[in-house]
């Protein structure tokens, strides 16, 4: 649903001259404090000079410690005059929920358990891990399997240390995985939430936290610098810096439907959603990814489909 991520935002930011019009908000939860709110602007606000950040309710200017966030609306005004300010507009991505359905996915999925063997999120082990039981554990992608042309376009594969063979784009190396439990895979996909690697690595949620995370810690087990399995520090940015945008950029990104009971039309919600077309192309890249070689577009997807 458009607009959804802003609901409930109790931080609000403007440009001074338009104190009524909000660049974007927050879903304020009690581990953001002023260094991060200042961190988390930069990435969305493009200035050409240098600004302040001040709480309209007190006149009080944010300085980068480790107070607490107030919530309330906040002014940016630029400290000179011939200096301006706006909000970037780059991409985010459109994500779902991360389909495991070919060989190279199965690779991934046992390499993540055998590394973790808990919820890096929630620190529940599965202690039925013995007998081979992993229901509702899932191996998360930090970046989406729908979006391969773009890993490959933006070289991200140059953070993955250990490919398995030249074709081997790195996308389904454990190194791009976390296991969490499958509701929190959920909201990790939807970028409800995220983890810092730059203070911490500790958890922030962009929504109401209503499973205790937020101010957590990311489990050790899936990053010792020693472990050549370890995930991704710059994945981990990267997946942070999307979760700004989608969270508090303007009213935010589309949220997306994703339970659809037994006799649903499911083509016809997606199709009558919001941002229609991207997640039609995520889902159709999600689901027949396996017809595909890595790298291969869209057009190919739906070749396969036309000679069917």
């Amino acid at each position: 649903m458009a607009g959804r991520r802003a609901i409930a935002r109790d931080v609000h930011f403007y440009h001074f001259a338009e104190p009524d019009k909000a660049l974007g908000g927050l879903i304020l939860n009690l581990s953001v404090t002023e260094t991060n709110f200042l961190s988390m602007l930069g990435i969305i606000i493009v200035a050409s000079g240098p600004y302040r950040v001040t709480l309209r309710s007190t006149g009080h200017d944010l300085t980068p410690t480790n107070e607490p966030l107030q919530p309330g609306h906040y002014d940016i005004r630029p400290y000179s005059r011939k200096d301006t300010v706006s909000i970037t507009d780059e991409p985010c991505v459109i994500r779902i929920i991360s389909q495991s359905s070919t060989c190279r996915d199965s690779r991934f999925r046992t390499e993540v358990r055998q590394r973790d063997g808990k919820c890096v999120i929630t620190g529940t082990a599965n202690i039925r891990a013995e007998g081979d039981n992993w229901s509702s554990f899932h191996a998360a992608h930090v970046f989406p399997l729908s979006s391969e042309d773009y890993w490959l376009q933006s070289g991200f594969s140059r953070w993955i240390t250990n490919r398995i063979g030249e074709r081997d784009t790195g996308i389904n190396s454990c190194q791009n995985g976390l296991l969490m439990r499958s509701h929190m895979h959920e909201q990790f996909d939807e970028f409800y939430f995220s983890i810092n690697p730059d203070d911490g690595y500790k958890i922030t949620c962009f929504d109401k936290d209503f499973d205790g995370i937020d101010g957590r810690i990311l489990d050790p087990v899936c990053r010792d610098p020693s472990d050549n399995r370890r995930v991704s520090d710059e994945l981990l940015r990267w997946h942070f810096r999307q979760a700004v945008l989608a969270n508090m950029r303007e009213a935010g990104e589309p949220s997306f439907e994703t339970d659809f009971p037994p006799g649903t039309d499911m083509m016809g919600e997606i199709l009558n959603g919001p941002a229609a077309a991207k997640r039609m192309e995520a889902e159709l890249f999600s689901r027949l990814g396996s017809y595909s070689s890595p790298g291969n577009s869209l057009n190919s997807l739906y070749d396969h489909l036309d000679s069917a």
